[in-house]
């Protein structure tokens, strides 16, 4: 075999390597991506059914059922709630009326079945998407009221 034979073949066989290693490290990376969504996007079919992907709002006032290990609840961005069933023990912060993150899947029924619930850790904090997500549910909510006030006759 000519020397520049193999220089090629040595080559295409690096190149083949640097292919094959970039591709399982973009497989790896695309399998460990978890998305954010509101119960707003959650009910404008944004989000992906049967994907892990992270929900995020405020637990709805009278919404917490337990049932042994068994939680369900309401999570709103005073626009849409999204029902969320979760098994496991919840966070000491946990609370009605306060934010939380809730990681799992959307099932076909239209709950969000939770393997992860995170609460807020003080007064003044919201993961910064949840913030973002409930000003402009009050947003669109205040666009829908004044459009609402303005057609009166």
């Amino acid at each position: 075999m000519k020397p520049r034979s193999k220089r090629a073949l040595i080559i295409i066989g690096v190149l083949a390597a640097v292919g094959v290693g970039v591709a399982l490290v973009l497989n790896a990376f695309n399998s460990n991506l978890v998305f954010f969504y509101t119960p707003s996007q959650i009910a404008s079919k944004e989000a992906p059914q049967g994907r892990t992907f992270r929900i995020g709002g405020l637990v709805k006032e009278g919404s917490v059922a337990r049932d042994g290990v068994t939680v369900r609840f309401l999570v709103t961005d005073t626009v849409q709630t999204v029902p969320v069933r979760f098994e496991g023990i919840l966070p000491d912060l946990f609370k009605e009326g306060k934010g939380v993150v809730a990681q799992g899947k959307l099932d076909s029924d239209g709950v969000f079945t939770a393997r992860e619930v995170l609460a807020k850790h003080d007064e003044n904090y919201m993961p910064p998407e949840a913030a973002e997500a409930l000003k402009q549910a009050a947003a669109t909510k205040a666009r829908a009221a004044g459009t609402l006030v303005g057609a009166r006759p």
